[in-house]
């Protein structure tokens, strides 16, 4: 298993080692290539799920709400 670390770069729309460019400009590390191929993909799915947490939470209230 390689040690290399892969970064998806925002700036240019492609995916580089850790030698590239500055890492306000890019998604990672991911383990491999192809993972980091995928950066924008996982981060919308990340954030839909966060999103439906959000929303679930909100519906179903806090521990706080029922102590007031």
């Amino acid at each position: 298993m390689s040690e290399a670390q892969w970064f998806y770069c925002l700036k240019h729309g492609t995916v580089e080692p850790a030698e590239g460019c500055r890492a306000a400009d890019r998604l990672g590390p991911y383990p491999d290539r192809e993972t980091a191929s995928r950066a924008l993909e996982i981060a919308h799915e990340r954030t839909e799920a966060a999103d439906r947490a959000d929303r679930e939470w909100a519906e179903r209230g806090s521990d706080r709400d029922e102590r007031d």
